[in-house]
């Protein structure tokens, strides 16, 4: 069977981020473009209430979008193009960031696992086939569930008869309110050495679970952004993938890290895109000719717009020509994905709050209501600075380490683990 990667591409333009590469990846716009007005006509009132807009979701179900990054000989449309999967979630975005956050959780699972029906082992792989199975008929919904809630550390332990049981707390978890399942980030403490890293993957009517209600964003309101804890829960021993060791010094975790999470530069390309268009929208309405305090900026704003999509674009080709190259150094492919991604997501959130910043000054004191669009999309882009891999102070020490030669853990999920409480 033909599959994207064998299939015709077209070539990048430099600095295009609009235009899908391949044919999964058209097929995909295709079908996106049939939910976006009412995910434009949802926005508002969803970003005001902060609800998650399941409607929207269960039409991406029936037509296959929460499949989308599935292999399509698992039932799927085979989008593995990461700069394909960026664009669809720049189209998202410029109707609603919030929605585009929630499908890039899904996409990314879909990502992820993929790679562990590919190359892990049988018991991973029968369990990475199930779930992708599952995504590509529109019935499971996979969250990731990594950021520890408040000084709580999430851990395993043996349950004496084989399998494991799953306590602590996880924050920030995007798509809980219909999340079927949650790929848990854990630690386990190992008799004499340090404690390893886990992924347990547990399913949301285990005993034990509670999606916990009640978060209010500043931004990404209707992103479905909220806490899961876990209280003694079972988890088989083959639904758990071991993630190495805490405190380790490897590098090998950088590439799934860095293929995970690339493709969301669309996200914040496409919040910027929709400022400037809602900007110039404005001044080409009004009667008078623009001054020339608006023109300066509307001319900085395309240059922006410009130069954070080509950043962008440049490190998914990267990523895109890297990602299948398994006969490299395991470390080095690590450092060479997630180097240029980061001095790309340094750029793309620079450039893309700088641009729907100044969209606000062209526009005037009409935007500094919490109703106006624009509005909506200055807190939204401000979520980008807090994403991992990594946030801005963690990216910061990753290329300066980078840069100056330095040793560290750049594992964040390790990087986490060893930090003293009262720091996480």
């Amino acid at each position: 069977m033909e599959t994207e990667r064998d299939s015709p591409r077209k070539t990048v333009p430099p600095g295009d981020l609009t235009t899908a590469t391949t044919e999964p990846g058209r097929r995909l716009l295709t079908v996106l473009a049939r939910h976006l007005s009412r995910i434009r006509a949802e926005a508002a009132p969803n970003d005001r209430d902060g609800t998650f807009p399941a409607e929207t979701f269960r039409g991406f179900g029936r037509d296959g979008v929460l499949g989308a990054t599935v292999p399509e000989e698992l039932g799927g449309m085979g989008v593995s193009r990461l700069h394909d999967v960026a664009v669809a979630l720049l189209r998202v975005a410029e109707a609603d960031a919030s929605t585009a956050l929630a499908l890039h959780a899904q996409f990314s699972r879909g990502i992820t696992l993929t790679y562990e029906w590919q190359y892990g082992p049988p018991p991973t792989r029968r369990l990475a086939e199930r779930l992708l199975r599952a995504m590509a008929r529109g019935e499971a919904v996979v969250c990731g569930a990594v950021k520890d809630h408040g000084r709580e550390v999430t851990r395993l332990r043996p349950d004496g008869s084989g399998g494991w049981l799953l306590s602590g707390r996880k924050t920030l978890v995007t798509m809980a309110p219909i999340g079927t399942h949650f790929v848990v980030s854990a630690q386990a403490p190992v008799d004499g050495g340090s404690a390893r890293l886990y992924a347990p993957i547990v399913a949301k009517e285990t005993p034990g679970l509670t999606i916990v209600d009640g978060w209010n964003g500043l931004g990404m309101r209707a992103s479905g952004t909220l806490d899961v804890a876990f209280d003694d829960c079972p988890v088989p021993a083959d639904d758990v993938l071991a993630r190495g060791s805490v405190g380790a010094h490897s590098d090998v975790v950088l590439a799934g890290q860095a293929i995970s999470s690339i493709a969301m530069l669309g996200i914040y390309a496409g919040v910027a895109k929709a400022a400037r268009d809602l900007a110039v929208d404005t001044v080409a309405r009004r009667a008078a000719a623009p001054p020339a305090a608006a023109r300066t900026l509307i001319a900085e704003i395309e240059a922006r717009l410009y130069a954070l999509r080509a950043t962008a674009s440049a490190a998914l080709v990267n990523a895109d020509e890297l990602s299948p190259r398994h006969d490299m150094d395991p470390d080095e492919r690590g450092r060479r994905l997630m180097t240029p991604f980061q001095c790309a997501k340094q750029v793309v959130n620079d450039l893309a709050a700088a641009v729907v910043d100044d969209c606000i000054t062209v526009v005037g004191g009409a935007t500094y209501v919490a109703e106006h669009p624009l509005a909506r999309l200055y807190r939204d882009v401000r979520a980008g600075r807090f994403m991992q891999p990594y946030t801005y102070a963690d990216g910061v020490d990753y290329l300066s380490a980078q840069v100056l030669g330095l040793e560290r853990d750049n594992d964040y999920v390790s990087i986490r683990a060893t930090r003293p409480a009262d720091a996480r």
